[in-house]
């Protein structure tokens, strides 16, 4: 029997007897990252990095020259994950900066959520120079849009394969945990104490997000569905939605078409891949 297998079987029995418990567990697996190597392609750039400590122990490595760009990383994801975009954004002449999300990389803690990186955010903002952009994958993209409403400034806002709705990523991991309903409230609601907000709360639709931008997302996201791409479009005036065909949830970000379409929103030109209007 597969690992995953048990843990649904105890969530699903236990689950009815005693949902807190079960909930307290899975809050702890879902707020905790494992940590994954690096694969080979992203060794070089990590070399050719600067590693700076920001304010409260906060990692992050910079590349370049000119006007900042912020990068944030997923789940248990990583900076060097941006290598192709990084690259684009060196040789077009910008400064790069991609943090090390809260417990990940070096940066502290044991456990993250989309506010503490919304907040990690914050505060490497307020130790650079004004943001040019700030492009989020992911979880990244979702904590860069909370973010903003928490009072990030940046000229450009980028959000890639990222979630419209937090409340719609808890309800799938519980029930992909099998967690019965009463475990699933009470999961949410040890959630929600956790990062001092409401879970409904932390959906796009009720953000303003005022900054030109660029939502990027495959069709073949078998992580983070699509459709997630058209909620936060319709809730975004002044944003572009670049849908692909393929690339997943990972390969999306070296697809040229995704690096031409974020250079171009940073010089202010108009796309030149297929998007949605």
């Amino acid at each position: 029997m597969s690992t995953l297998k048990w843990v649904r079987g105890v969530n699903g029995t236990l689950g009815w007897i005693a949902p807190k418990r079960v909930a307290s567990k899975m809050r702890s697996v879902f707020m905790t990252p494992r940590a994954l190597p690096l694969r080979d392609w992203e060794l070089p750039l990590l070399a050719n990095s600067e590693r700076i400590t920001l304010r409260f122990g906060l990692s992050a490595l910079r590349w370049g020259q000119g006007p900042t760009v912020l990068l944030m990383h997923g789940w248990e994801g990583r900076p060097t994950q941006f290598a192709s975009l990084i690259t684009a954004l060196v040789e077009a002449g910008y400064t790069v900066v991609a943090l090390d999300g809260p417990a990940h990389g070096r940066s502290p803690g044991r456990e993250a959520n989309v506010v503490l990186f919304a907040r990690a955010m914050l505060e490497a903002a307020a130790e650079l120079p004004p943001l040019q952009a700030v492009i989020g994958h992911s979880m990244g993209g979702a904590s860069a849009m909370l973010a903003v409403q928490l009072g990030l400034r940046t000229e450009t806002l980028v959000s890639i394969a990222a979630p419209a709705r937090i409340l719609g990523v808890l309800r799938g991991f519980a029930r992909y945990m099998g967690m019965p309903p009463r475990a699933r409230s009470a999961f949410i609601r040890q959630v929600e104490q956790d990062v001092g907000m409401r879970a409904a709360t932390l959906d796009v639709a009720h953000y303003q997000l005022d900054m030109p931008g660029l939502i990027v997302h495959a069709e073949d996201d078998t992580f983070v569905s699509v459709k997630e791409s058209q909620l936060i479009h319709e809730s975004w005036f002044d944003s572009r939605l670049l849908r692909l065909e393929g690339g997943g949830h990972q390969r999306v970000l070296a697809d040229p078409r995704v690096i031409d379409g974020v250079l171009s929103l940073l010089a202010g030109r108009s796309l030149q891949a297929r998007q949605s209007a």
